[in-house]
């Protein structure tokens, strides 16, 4: 499959990291790129910018039908949501839409694997490339989180290791990875998808194209995920956190044993949490279907740190530990990432986006008390309601030492908001940095 774009007309919509790596490599292929943009030219200076440099014109303050005229092609940014009339226009003219991984499959010469889920996908992805590093291999870590993969494509590596959000599977057409990876599935993004049955639809997505010679990772312990993962088109191997059955990778005293073609033991992944654990058993699934040695896969997975904002600690206050999972942006993730502490005083809320939060009450076992934050404050407060004390703040600072007082003596603030972070912040990172701030500022404050 190639990219023949050559001389063609191509609308790239939406100028974030994905659209301007889409800019650049369509423009790389000889194709007319024009760039559609909602945000005004003063917000996004930089990108503009960047595209025009690359050759694009670059048409921002909102989109229009006319910015699709004489189109051959569009490409979507994973921040357009599927119904957005911009696409809905280019549906109506007949014009092709894809995400921008579909340039990175007709494009990459080296094989790839592919990883998705709800949650866990970053640090699943660094890993898998970890454990082919150790196993001699030049592999890169790309796609949703990091270094877009239609740039990685076009780089001299062995392998790729490809993150692929819900986004980016819906508008693939012929994205085959060699093995693909389904962590999990709880509902998330229901604001862009419109609802759970098609957000699980765009995870199928992963292993659409896969055939014969390609393998997929399912999480037994998943029931959603699990459903979709077994109507893979090609052979599956499931990770669990319990023992393994025949062709399952799990646990065995807190050792990773993976019983494949014959049994291999892995040693103890560095991360501990359950979450972390999970991230880890499907990773090395996938590092050994591709081929690398068991050997390689445990070493890799023992030296393992996990990402920023994903479960470190960030501070200390006496006997208070602060822990940082702003990524945690949904409550599936919230919940993982409770049940990897003890004693803890819970900092939720932000940006729903149209997911139910009620699962979170699940937690009120383990927890000390919540303080909530941002747009969903008040749906959090009612969750926690009568189950345990429930505090509102009006910014991660407050919010950090209204945790630690809850926290005392010998608990766990921890930032895992089940909600997005842009009603306060611009990305969760910041979240995370702001939260980290605060409490090395309250750790100052006792010595």
């Amino acid at each position: 499959m190639t990219l023949d774009v050559r001389g063609r007309t191509v609308v790239v919509v939406g100028l974030a990291a994905s659209g301007l790596a889409a800019v650049r490599a369509l423009r790389d292929e000889g194709a007319e790129v024009r760039v559609t943009e909602a945000r005004s030219r003063e917000e996004v200076e930089d990108q503009i910018r960047s595209a025009e440099e690359a050759g694009a014109r670059v048409l921002a303050g909102g989109h229009a039908p006319e910015h699709l005229h004489g189109a051959h092609l569009v490409v979507t940014s994973p921040g357009v949501p599927e119904g957005a009339p911009v696409l809905a226009w280019a549906r109506d003219r007949g014009i092709p839409v894809w995400s921008e991984i579909e340039i990175g499959a007709r494009l990459a010469a080296a094989p790839y694997l592919a990883v998705t889920g709800t949650n866990g996908k970053s640090t699943t992805t660094e890993m898998v490339a970890a454990a082919l590093r150790a196993d001699g291999r030049d592999a890169v870590a790309c796609g949703n989180a990091g270094h877009p993969f239609s740039l990685a494509a076009t780089e001299d590596h062995d392998v790729l290791a490809v993150e692929v959000s819900s986004f980016q599977l819906r508008f693939h057409r012929t994205f085959r990875p060699r093995v693909s990876v389904l962590l999990n599935v709880a509902p998330d993004h229901l604001d862009w998808h419109g609802g759970l049955q098609a957000y699980g639809a765009a995870k199928a997505r992963i292993y659409e194209c896969q055939g014969e010679g390609d393998l997929h990772v399912g999480n037994a312990d998943d029931a959603v995920g699990a459903e979709i993962s077994r109507a893979a088109s090609c052979p599956v191997v499931w990770t669990t956190l319990g023992e393994p059955d025949e062709g399952q990778v799990g646990y065995v005293r807190g050792a990773l044993v993976a019983r494949l073609d014959a049994e291999h033991h892995l040693g103890e992944p560095r991360p501990t949490t359950p979450a972390h654990l999970a991230d880890a058993a499907a990773a090395a699934a996938a590092a050994l279907g591709f081929g690398a040695s068991p050997e390689a896969v445990g070493a890799a997975l023992g030296d393992f740190r996990p990402l920023a904002h994903r479960g470190e600690v960030v501070g200390r206050q006496g006997d208070v530990v602060f822990v940082d999972d702003s990524k945690a942006t949904n409550p599936h993730a919230a919940l993982a990432s409770i049940a990897g502490w003890d004693r803890v005083a819970l900092i939720a809320g932000g940006r729903a986006k149209g997911v139910d939060l009620t699962p979170l009450a699940e937690a009120a076992p383990r927890l000390l008390g919540v303080v909530a934050i941002g747009e969903a404050a008040d749906e959090v407060s009612r969750i926690f309601e009568g189950l345990r004390p429930v505090e509102r703040a009006a910014s991660i600072e407050e919010a950090a030492g209204m945790a630690a007082a809850m926290a005392r003596p010998r608990g766990t603030v921890l930032l895992a908001p089940a909600c997005a972070s842009q009603d306060m912040f611009r990305d969760y990172g910041e979240r995370g940095e702001r939260f980290a701030a605060a409490a090395r500022a309250l750790a100052e404050e006792t010595r």
